[in-house]
């Protein structure tokens, strides 16, 4: 996959968006641009909307109120009005400002769907979608106000008043892959202004088009799992390093083992494993006739499958978040011969069902990571270590509460698995009975992700003070140069120091992946190495 980070642009209309490119857009503020083929579908789509909306007879969102309120005929004069009152009353956002990376992704996602000529907005509404995202414009979304269905309408109506020229944004440079929200806050009006941006007045349709679609659940969905990729890739990495910690073995990860039951998670974490502890000397020392112990505890055996499980969970998640970055969401929508249908495409349910199935798997890979983290503190477990890895058990308490924090964490995480696509509220006098709250379900993902990145962290830290504690049995070079990374920002075993800059240390490694880099990059060097009894030089 190309470093969404060093896109130079991203062109929408040519071929459906990728992952990569709404990391690119969303994170990176990689500028887009509108292909001509998009331009041209944006014409011919529009050219359908204006057919209609001289016709006498009523076409929905266009001569027509809104939800319930459908059945009321707007005369042609009133038809502006209409689609600015439509976002005006829309906007009903509440709460914390939603992260600039979410916001930027939505905004590009709709644009993806404008461009495909599907909704009727005209080329100029598009055009100036576009504009705002490479201006670094980026408008203040509340975070409640989305049921996850006739679109994220709030959080797209708060966008939507940007274009308008109305509410508040943030402007920023070029990101830098933090995603923060940090920009300059600003009345919309004023920004458009200094960017040279005109601010638009909506034509016939063009307000409900801005507003109906999954945007916003599609682009966390996207963001989640582009990190969750590097996370479950980490989880292997902290486990190889407490099964070498805790004295473990690394035959269950054998091939022929994996092969007996093959889910392609299993064997990818499988493998992932045995490269990350090719090499072992910790591994080998006890690899004999004189360790008695038949098995390990299934949070060390066990790994590939749970981190498998969740691979191929996340492939599942991909594959739905693929059909729909190929989607054009809207409500109506201008079919090629010219018809414009009323439709369900909006509902969100295919996205909130796999975001909260994300949110289990990212519970159940922290749970067990925090069921190694304990192993090592525990003297009747941890063969040979000292308690809580302490330096004077006693007068010092080593990692004992860094386990609170991730057994905290942990729980948090549980409580956030509680999947939200099962609740529905109806909404607009009974005309929206049934909605799938998936806005909810990648809010809590968000918030899981987080919580997963901080134990694995926790992990890595107490992991890497097992194996320091080893010496002088070193390592396998994966988790070496894992170790020696994280040696650059944490120092090792010694008396008591103030944790949380450690485990903040060690979440940035996490967060950032270098760990895992510096990791599977000595994993590959090893690889590549000759082997010393084969004649190789």
């Amino acid at each position: 996959m190309v470093d969404p980070a060093q896109a130079e642009s991203v062109t929408i209309g040519a071929r459906p968006l990728t992952e990569a490119d709404v990391v690119a857009v969303a994170r990176y503020a990689v500028p887009v641009l509108l292909a001509p083929e998009a331009v041209a579908a944006l014409a011919a789509g529009r050219a359908a909307v204006d057919r209609l909306s001289s016709s006498p007879f009523p076409a929905y969102g266009i001569s027509t109120g809104f939800g319930a309120l459908a059945t009321r005929h707007i005369p042609a004069a009133q038809r502006t009005d209409l689609q600015r009152s439509l976002i005006r009353s829309h906007a009903a956002g509440s709460g914390p400002e939603v992260e600039t990376e979410v916001v930027r992704a939505l905004m590009l996602l709709r644009l993806a769907t404008l461009a495909t000529g599907r909704t009727g907005v005209r080329p100029e509404t598009a055009q100036t979608l576009a504009a705002l995202l490479n201006a670094g414009i980026t408008p203040v979304v509340p975070e409640y106000g989305s049921l996850g269905c006739s679109g994220d309408l709030a959080p797209l109506s708060h966008v939507a008043l940007a274009l308008m020229g109305e509410g508040d944004v943030r402007t920023t440079n070029r990101g830098n892959g933090d995603g923060d929200g940090t920009g300059t806050l600003r009345p919309a009006a004023q920004a458009l202004a200094q960017a040279g941006i005109t601010p638009l007045v909506l034509a016939e349709k063009e307000g409900l088009a801005l507003i109906n679609g999954t945007d916003g659940m599609l682009g966390m969905l996207a963001l989640a799992c582009h990190d969750l990729e590097r996370l479950l890739s980490t989880a292997d990495l902290t486990a190889a390093m407490s099964v070498e910690g805790l004295l473990g073995t690394d035959r269950v990860f054998a091939a022929d083992l994996q092969a007996l039951r093959p889910h392609p998670g299993a064997v990818a974490s499988a493998a992932h494993l045995r490269s990350l502890l090719a090499g072992s000397a910790i591994v080998a020392s006890h690899r004999g006739p004189d360790d008695t112990r038949v098995q390990d505890a299934y949070s060390l055996r066990c790994a590939p499958q749970v981190n498998g499980a969740a691979r191929d969970t996340l492939a599942h998640a991909r594959q739905v978040a693929g059909h729909e970055l190929d989607s054009a969401i809207d409500n109506p929508v201008v079919l090629p011969d010219g018809r414009v249908e009323s439709n369900g495409n909006f509902h969100g349910a295919p996205l909130a069902y796999v975001l909260d199935f994300l949110a289990i798997v990212v519970a159940d890979v922290a749970s067990m990571s925090e069921r190694r983290t304990d192993r090592f503190l525990d003297v009747a477990r941890n063969h040979g270590l000292p308690a809580f890895l302490a330096a004077d058990p006693g007068v010092d308490s080593g990692h004992m509460i860094a386990q609170y924090t991730a057994a905290g964490i942990v729980s948090e995480l549980k409580r956030l698995a509680t999947p939200a696509s099962v609740d529905s509220i109806p909404s607009s006098a009974m005309q929206e009975d049934h909605v799938s709250m998936g806005w909810s379900a990648a809010r809590k993902l968000r918030r899981a992700l987080d919580g997963l990145t901080r134990v694995l962290a926790i992990e890595l830290l107490t992991a890497g003070r097992g194996l320091d504690l080893r010496a002088p049995l070193a390592p396998a070079p994966a988790t070496a140069a894992a170790l020696r990374e994280l040696r650059r920002q944490v120092a090792g075993p010694g008396p008591d120091r103030q944790l949380s800059r450690e485990i903040d240390a060690a979440v940035t490694l996490v967060r950032d992946g270098r760990a895992l880099a510096a990791a599977d990059d000595a994993a590959r060097r090893t690889a590549l190495a000759p082997d010393p009894g084969d004649g190789g030089s």
